[in-house]
């Protein structure tokens, strides 16, 4: 069982603009995570990701807007709201001297709720050897105790921030799994930035595109899913160079052939390309790596012809 099943959101952003001198590198951010959700925050690197996190987890002060999670004012987390948190950052600081055992017991010491049983279960699924220093465990093996960190007292949200980078395939199964446990009771609500999109197909529900310091979608996976689809068209004679399709993200046109990117299909387009081109339709459906880069393309050609 994970946290107490407070109601209310998890995590409530609104208008949020963080700056570094005078660029704004969060741009009017609106977040709203329910309770229970596991959500994937995706974008590229520079998007904003790890600054919109230290934002929600008050190690950086926003310029405008409000943040709260669990309820509370992100600047104005106390001890025991950050209690409820657990966090694993993209490089874990962890003390090189202590031993793998040495840095459970001693961060566990801090959290009341620590569940001892969990925490060596999580030890044992991952191989960590209790015994070793940490220093000269591998990067691997340090991003798998920094997630033992983060877990072992069952926080109610948990955050994080590209934590699977540096692991195995068995190590990265069994961290997938265990996100799944720790929302599966609908009352524990986990935020993974992750550049790993297969990784979010498997465990999220919803996810959250940010490029350029703006969130430029979020609702469901499925959604997105449903609404960004490719066409490959086969006409009967040569095609403009320029199809002009409605929500075009990216076209190649060769001859008769074309393959055309579209947000925003719908059977009307599907059947006015059929009648306009004289044209066989094939509409493929994209995973979501293959839907990000292609939003993501699309934005940088619209913003580069000025449309």
């Amino acid at each position: 069982m994970i946290g107490n099943g407070v109601a209310g959101d998890a995590i409530d952003v609104s208008g949020l603009v963080k700056r570094f001198g005078t660029r704004a590198v969060l741009d009017s951010i609106d977040l709203r995570v329910p309770r229970g959700q596991v959500i994937g925050l995706l974008g590229l690197n520079g998007s904003g990701k790890s600054t919109l996190i230290k934002c929600l987890l008050g190690l950086l002060k926003a310029d405008e807007g409000s943040a709260t999670v669990l309820g509370t004012d992100t600047w104005q987390l106390a001890d025991r709201e950050k209690a409820r948190i657990g966090y694993v950052p993209q490089e874990a600081t962890l003390y090189p001297w202590l031993t793998v055992r040495q840095t459970v017991a001693y961060v566990s010491s801090f959290y009341s709720s620590w569940d001892r049983a969990w925490g060596e279960e999580l030890l044992r699924r991952w191989d960590l050897p209790l015994g070793h220093r940490v220093g000269p465990l591998s990067v691997g093996q340090k991003q798998k105790l920094a997630l033992v960190l983060a877990l072992g007292h069952r926080p109610e949200l948990l955050i994080l921030d590209e934590p699977v980078a540096s692991l195995d395939p068995v190590a990265r199964r069994w961290f997938l799994e265990t996100v799944l446990e720790t929302a599966a009771d609908g009352a524990g609500t986990v935020l993974f930035s992750t550049h790993i999109t297969s990784d979010l197909e498997r465990v999220a529900s919803h996810v959250a595109l940010l490029r350029a310091g703006k969130v430029t979608f979020h609702d469901e996976i499925d959604v997105l899913k449903d609404r960004v689809k490719r066409l490959r068209i086969e006409a009967a004679a040569d095609l403009p160079a320029d199809l002009r399709l409605p929500g075009t993200l990216r076209q190649e046109v060769r001859g008769r052939q074309a393959l055309v990117t579209v947000d925003g299909i719908d059977p009307t387009l599907v059947a006015g390309v059929r009648e306009r081109f004289v044209a066989e339709v094939v509409v493929d459906n994209l995973n979501l790596e293959e839907i990000f880069l292609e939003l993501h393309d699309g934005e940088a050609a619209a913003a580069t012809s000025g449309r």
